[in-house]
């Protein structure tokens, strides 16, 4: 089987001929290829160049482009601090909105043309033209509502906002930002073979899961139901330890979610229900940054065996950083190879 046909077998709730690896590579893709992120996030070819080289290179089943955490939000209108030598990031010391009822003032972005989305999708695109006939193609669609309105607000204006705020107030600025995701998920859905959406803020490292359950569940499961007559695989990623939370994550309907490192995987596959697809959950820094080829594949053996390989995609935890050993990249597929076999695991 190549990477797309491992990746869509999983998806329909079977065993591959081994248990597909995503990396959440794209800094890493860049740097090893050559460049820094911060130098090509307005070049899609480059960026999609930096995805097939690497693909190509250490044979893995799928690329999740991404770019960074702020263009959704700059395409709305936020200010962006660029940077050469890392991702941009949203100015939140300059926050967009002084009141969340100024999001009825804002125009919702258009994908084709506003911002840096054009160039996201572009880079989808190209490497759809590539290698998507073998290879699974994850056209990210930036953050999700909760977290985009974090950046256009500024977090910790959100947050008192949380607690102060009318809640029909907070409600209709989420529904405001449900919109504007959805909008480019269907955009990257229109080219790549799924899309998904970052939301790191609704983590319970930053909120309760009593405040995930009632301001952020809502927005993703609104997502997921507009998106579904897309038909293809949408993927919700949050950061952090999500133990307190993956219950209530596994009902937004998603057909992937993508877990952090601090969540037992074990835990998880028996959280959410059987046809959710789970992506992960390799901590990016230590062993994939900072560890041993050995201790890469001791994690994702520990990983295969505690869900026996039934329905999960191997990955980094989270975005792997510009500096991830390269030997490392390749012991993560090497483990798929060698404990994720569908003779093993059958």
């Amino acid at each position: 089987m190549n990477g797309l046909e491992r990746v869509q077998a999983v998806l329909r709730g079977e065993i591959p001929d081994r248990v597909p690896v995503i990396p959440q590579g794209f800094m890493f893709s860049a740097h090893d290829a050559g460049y820094e992120i911060g130098k090509i996030n307005r070049n899609p070819r480059l960026m999609a160049e930096c995805h097939r080289i690497c693909q190509e290179k250490y044979g893995y089943d799928g690329c999740v482009i991404d770019v960074d955490d702020a263009s959704l939000a700059e395409a709305c209108g936020a200010r962006v601090i660029y940077r050469e030598d890392s991702v941009a990031v949203v100015d939140e010391a300059h926050p967009l909105l002084e009141d969340l009822r100024e999001i009825e003032d804002l125009r919702l972005p258009d994908p084709q043309k506003d911002g840096r989305l054009p160039e996201w999708l572009e880079t989808s695109q190209r490497l759809m033209e590539m290698i998507g006939d073998h290879v699974f193609i994850m056209g990210r669609a930036d953050q999700g509502p909760f977290s985009l309105l974090s950046l256009l607000r500024g977090t910790q204006e959100f947050m008192m906002d949380l607690l102060t705020e009318d809640e029909d107030v907070i409600i209709r600025a989420l529904n405001w930002a449900t919109e504007a995701h959805v909008r480019f998920a269907e955009a990257q859905l229109k080219i790549a073979h799924g899309s998904s959406m970052g939301d790191a803020y609704a983590s319970p490292e930053l909120i309760s899961p009593e405040m995930y359950s009632r301001f952020a569940l809502p927005c993703e499961k609104k997502t997921v139901e507009a998106l579904q007559a897309m038909q293809k695989p949408y993927s919700i990623h949050i950061c952090g330890d999500t133990t307190g939370i993956i219950r209530d994550m596994g009902t937004a309907g998603a057909n992937i979610l993508e877990i952090d490192w601090k969540i037992s995987m074990e835990y998880a596959r028996g959280a959410v229900p059987e046809n959710t697809v789970l992506m992960g959950n390799i901590n990016p820094s230590d062993p994939m940054c900072m560890g041993t080829p050995e201790q890469v594949e001791q994690k994702a053996e520990e990983i295969i065996q505690s869900t026996r390989g039934k329905g999960i995609i191997l990955s980094s935890g989270c975005a792997l950083g510009a500096n991830t050993k390269p030997e490392n990249i390749k012991a993560l597929v090497n483990a798929a190879e060698k404990y994720g076999r569908c003779d093993i695991l059958r």
